[in-house]
């Protein structure tokens, strides 16, 4: 039987709905004495990480002798917040999260074993259907946008920079709203336009208050979106543990690449109860046909001074970090045999 944390936010009706589903955290099935507990802070519940929730899903955690338990950190400071308290043992977010840590000067700082997305999993939303849109028409409007050295937001500057726009100068990015509550903003007040992940950018379609005219994924080209760390003590610890998590995720990962929208979706379906099995379809279809899952969970260097770049671009690096004290893709590379 399984445990599941509910988190309730206040919206519009289906906005309210997809926010419920987006912000529920499942655990997996009831411990075993035989099974090793592992609490895993995730930045959101999303179906953008559709491979750790077929992991959990089709019990591969459970294989490789992992009682997982799934907590929503609802950000990425959060996360790790909870990776350097203690309070989780792996943290999934993006890696930046890692990047500001050590280079704060943290002793026991978080370490990436395995990378699942390659893809910005976010969508620039505007008020009307744009099949002609080209990033020039945001220019004097206003948007949405996310949190001040977030992947989201500078993932999103970092497109509109290559597109010749200082997001500074030539539109408005509003950063005031809380992260997951922008879909429901974006239907009572004055902005263009609102850079959402999924589910809240098809719900914005289906209410009619929105319509997806661009995919950040896609106009930024291949990024390590999110990761997992966990503490550098905590890897030299477990590292059996870390091994069997990494196994589970890479199972993961070889039944998206492999299987259809639709098998996908109704694996993954429980995670997401209140989201009707055909939003969840399109959602993953949309994620599939843009490259979003890696095929193996190696965490690469080019990706990681990428990343990097990102980062400094956005004036959020106070200095460039090594990739070899904050990668290890000996877990990954074991994973994908």
């Amino acid at each position: 039987m399984k445990k599941r944390t509910i988190q309730k936010l206040a919206a519009l009706p289906l906005i309210a709905v997809l926010l419920t589903s987006s912000l529920t955290a499942c655990q997996t099935k009831a411990s075993d004495n035989t099974l090793t507990p592992v609490t895993l802070n995730e930045v959101a519940h999303s179906i953008f990480y559709a491979p750790q929730y077929v992991a959990i899903e089709l019990g591969y955690f459970e294989e490789e002798g992992i009682d997982l338990t799934l907590v929503n950190g609802a950000g990425a400071d959060k996360v790790m917040t909870a990776l350097v308290s203690g309070d989780a043992d792996i943290g999934f977010m993006g890696s930046e999260a890692s990047i500001y840590t050590y280079a704060g000067g943290a002793e026991d700082y978080a370490v990436n074993f395995a990378q699942l997305t390659q893809r910005a999993g976010n969508f620039l939303v505007g008020r009307e259907p744009d099949s002609n849109f080209n990033w020039d028409k945001l220019k004097g409007t206003k948007v949405l946008g996310g949190r001040a050295g977030g992947m989201p937001q500078m993932v999103f500057e970092y497109i509109l920079k290559k597109n010749g726009i200082d997001p500074k100068l030539d539109l408005t990015i509003d950063q005031s709203i809380s992260f997951g509550l922008t879909a429901a903003a974006f239907t009572s007040d004055d902005s263009n336009y609102t850079v959402e992940f999924e589910p809240f950018a098809t719900g914005l379609e289906l209410e009619g208050s929105g319509y997806v005219v661009a995919s950040l994924g896609t106009d930024s080209g291949y990024v390590p979106y999110t990761a997992y760390s966990a503490k550098k003590s905590y890897l030299s610890a477990h590292p059996e543990v870390i091994q069997k998590f990494t196994n589970a995720i890479q199972k993961g990962l070889d039944y998206v690449n492999s299987h259809s929208a639709e098998e996908i979706a109704k694996v993954i379906q429980p995670q997401f109860k209140e989201t009707p099995l055909g939003n969840i379809t399109a959602i993953v279809e949309r994620y599939k046909s843009q490259d979003t899952w890696k095929e193996d969970t190696i965490f690469e260097e080019q990706s990681f001074e990428l990343l990097q770049n990102i980062l400094e671009e956005a004036g959020e690096l106070p200095k460039r970090v090594p990739y070899k004290d904050l990668v290890t893709t000996e877990f990954a590379e074991k994973a994908k045999k």
